[in-house]
């Protein structure tokens, strides 16, 4: 069984592939980049909104099915941004171990810092 890291990094580089060398006609994945940044953003904030409607529901299986496509989607986002996913595992792993409100903490200090420069 491959790792999570190897799955999500496999499906980056087929929504890469897509994006390059799919068409609308026949691509999901080059039909959302036909559409431009904004109908990525906009089908994020749908998915988002179907795995909080499933979760509240209870629905084991839906919240995966949403989850999974939550996930699709914020991949096809990373890839539009020139992202990858191992950028956002890294992210993941720099936090491990840190209390969440410490972090927020800390990224709420950082944000005051950058506004108070000239």
């Amino acid at each position: 069984m491959s790792s999570g890291n190897d799955t999500l990094a496999r499906l980056s580089e087929v929504i890469a592939q897509r994006r390059a060398a799919g068409t609308p006609d026949t691509s999901y994945v080059a039909r959302l980049f036909s559409k431009g940044t904004d109908s990525i953003l906009k089908k994020i904030g749908e998915e988002a909104t179907e795995l909080v409607m499933a979760a509240k529901d209870g629905d084991r299986a839906r919240i995966v099915a949403e989850a999974a496509d939550l996930w699709f989607h914020a991949l096809v986002a990373l890839e539009a941004f020139g992202l990858k996913p191992a950028e956002v595992l890294a992210e993941l792993e720099r936090r491990e171990g840190l209390s969440g409100l410490e972090e927020f903490a800390a990224r709420q200090m950082q944000q005051r810092e950058q506004e108070e420069r000239p």
